[in-house]
């Protein structure tokens, strides 16, 4: 048999700077392995060579994010077939094979050989311009939020230093007038100075809501304290510096959010998610940039064990009926579900009926929080597959 009629496989261990790539054939010999830097020209140059050694040749990866995106994109653009072998396969596989090194070409080998003998994995495609804007819009704000709860932790320790009272006296991360209130005034002696009267019109004239109960809350915590503590005015300083970051990012988080508002909108389905309970355009955004279209969920179920939300099973011989829970399942997926459910179940409605009905069969708020989520899996797929907004009463089911 000549080459030219072969089928081979090419796995690649995908990292930010290069790319190593094995391919192996039907026997699972190695044909080539070689280091390919992530440039455009390099890549197709790889692909080129394995056109040239098989008719037919399968591309296997273990990384879909952005360290890959210029590979896949060249990839799929060439009508080449990809699927993607999870790195969590690709570690528990390497055992099996000889050495017990680890480098780069070694994973390449695995991605490929589990390729070449496994045909359940989940094949990749460039994803529309819709899902792609909002997956790197939401990751961005996810980013964000970490560094804001960063700045927040940071703030109240060096308030702890400076006056106890004053850190405990405000809930930094939900008020934005306390934190104004820091960008001029951070220690006990200059709350004290100023008073409660000069305080609240200081704050007012920066349009911050309820101005006098923060500035009376404020000046009572410095008056509990006469003593200037050591470092208090290099802390000082840094506080007032942390508190213009924390503010300038708040409206840098304030702008993303209104852009991937707009971008979730222009969604055809963005109307149908955000109609069920406890949808919001950001958690419909962070749905959508995780799923795309639902080509890669056959049913509710699949969707479900995505999220972690469907039991797995655990039976051996005799012992049937077993199941725990998942542990490889999307993070993020899981947490939108679980979020929307708390939402809607605050509210009256089917969502907070079946939560009190869990609850009267004995499960703690998790275990029903986690039903609902289940349940709200199949009542989303349902709305996304017929294109019907959410309604309290179950839709009629219309003769044949």
């Amino acid at each position: 048999m000549s080459t030219s009629d072969m089928r081979i496989w090419v796995g690649i261990d995908a990292g930010k700077g290069h790319h190593w790539a094995v391919a192996v054939d039907a026997d699972g010999e190695t044909l080539f392995s070689t280091k390919v830097i992530n440039d455009e020209a390099q890549i197709l140059t790889l692909i080129d060579t394995a056109r040239e050694r098989a008719d037919e040749v399968r591309w296997a990866v273990d990384i879909s994010g952005r360290a890959s995106t210029l590979l896949l994109a060249l990839l799929i653009a060439h009508g080449q077939q990809v699927v993607y072998v999870p790195g969590r396969t690709v570690n528990r596989m390497t055992g099996a094979y000889r050495g017990e090194g680890k480098t780069d070409a070694k994973d390449a080998r695995v991605i490929a050989d589990q390729a070449r003998m496994r045909r359940d994995f989940a094949p990749l495609d460039t994803p529309p311009e819709l899902v792609s804007n909002l997956r790197v819009l939401t990751n961005y704000r996810a980013d964000l939020i970490a560094d804001r709860v960063r700045l927040i932790n940071r703030l109240r320790d060096l308030l702890v230093g400076i006056c106890p009272a004053l850190e405990r006296a405000f809930d930094y991360s939900a008020a934005k007038g306390p934190v104004v209130m820091l960008t001029e005034y951070q220690t006990p002696a200059a709350l004290r100075r100023i008073g409660v009267k000069r305080l609240t019109a200081w704050l007012e004239r920066r349009k911050v809501r309820s101005a006098a109960d923060i500035a009376a809350k404020a000046v009572e915590a410095a008056q509990a304290q006469q003593i200037a503590l050591p470092g208090e005015k290099r802390a000082a300083k840094l506080v007032c510096d942390l508190a213009h970051q924390l503010l300038a990012l708040d409206e840098r988080i304030k702008d993303n959010d209104r852009e991937i508002r707009e971008t979730f909108r222009s969604d055809d389905r963005a109307e149908i998610i955000e109609s069920m309970p406890g949808m919001g355009p950001i958690l419909g955004a962070e749905f959508v940039a995780i799923v795309g279209d639902l080509a890669g969920y056959r049913d509710a179920g699949r969707l479900a064990s995505h999220a972690g939300l469907a039991p797995v099973a655990r039976d051996s011989g005799r012992r049937t009926g077993n199941y725990h829970r998942p542990k490889r399942y999307n993070r993020r997926l899981r947490h939108i579900f679980y979020m929307a459910a708390q939402t809607a179940m605050m509210r009256p409605g089917p969502s907070r009926d079946y939560y009190l009905k869990k609850r009267a069969e004995g499960l703690i708020h998790t275990q029903a929080l986690l039903s609902l989520a289940r349940r709200r899996v199949d009542v989303l797929w349902a709305m996304l597959r017929d294109k019907r907004l959410f309604t309290s009463a179950p839709p009629v089911t219309q003769a044949t």
